[in-house]
């Protein structure tokens, strides 16, 4: 029986960015259904109306909830519905949906709970900008260090869950910045997680909401739930 898949594409002002995306993932031939599910979290431009000019499946948010809120409607939308799996796809066009099958393979074949698509395995593509990948790099050798696997691209948001991760995380996931946390989360609960190599590209239009005052922020944050994380495990 051929698997259920839920493309979750999680976007907050991304009007310049969503159409073209679209077309990407519409441009591509897979051996499955693949349903697309777009969160609009709350945005404060065009993209509720470039979502509704498509006829795309949208759940429209009535406040902005971030990215870990967004991304959780999601996968509490795939688990009520029972998708076998869940793709993140972020809404910026940086995540090439031709990559897709890479991440369903491990899935498909029963070496992971969760894939993780990692621009940094054969590095190409965009690598993205140097304070990010000095936060990239803090928090791959973090991770290592309590959990003995290396994760090359921890705040990678290009991933796969299967059916029993997706129902894992539509009761809890992080809420700000929550790639690294979530890892961390699955590998206390002995879940298996994989990367495979993908290229990511550059953001077109629109802006990231992550500037460098939030960047020191973010680290600190997430450095602390990961060790918190990691405590729980020793606790319990």
């Amino acid at each position: 029986m051929n698997p259920t898949i839920l493309l979750i594409i999680p976007a907050y002002n991304e009007e310049q960015n969503i159409r073209s995306l679209i077309d990407a993932i519409s441009s591509i031939k897979y051996s499955y259904k693949v349903d697309v599910l777009i969160i609009d979290d709350c945005s404060t431009d065009n993209t509720l109306a470039v979502c509704n000019e498509l006829n795309l499946n949208v759940i429209n948010l009535p406040c902005n909830l971030g990215i870990g809120g967004a991304v959780q409607t999601g996968y509490k939308y795939a688990n009520k519905n029972k998708y076998d799996i869940a793709i993140q796809v972020d809404g910026d066009g940086q995540h090439d949906p031709a990559f897709i099958v890479e991440l369903l393979d491990p899935i498909l074949n029963n070496e992971a709970d969760m894939v993780i698509g990692s621009r940094y395995i054969n590095k190409l593509g965009f690598q993205s900008t140097l304070i990010r990948r000095i936060g990239i790099s803090y928090f791959s050798k973090l991770i290592k260090v309590l959990t003995k696997q290396e994760i090359t691209d921890p705040t990678s948001g290009f991933r796969a869950c299967n059916k029993r991760t997706v129902e894992l995380f539509s009761k809890r996931y992080p809420v700000d910045y929550p790639e690294p946390e979530s890892i961390m989360y699955l590998k206390r609960k002995g879940y298996r997680i994989k990367e495979v190599p993908v290229h990511m590209k550059e953001r077109v239009g629109g802006k990231s909401s992550i500037t460098s005052v939030r960047s020191i922020y973010y680290m600190t944050k997430v450095s602390l739930a990961i060790l918190i994380d990691k405590m729980r495990k020793q606790v319990i």
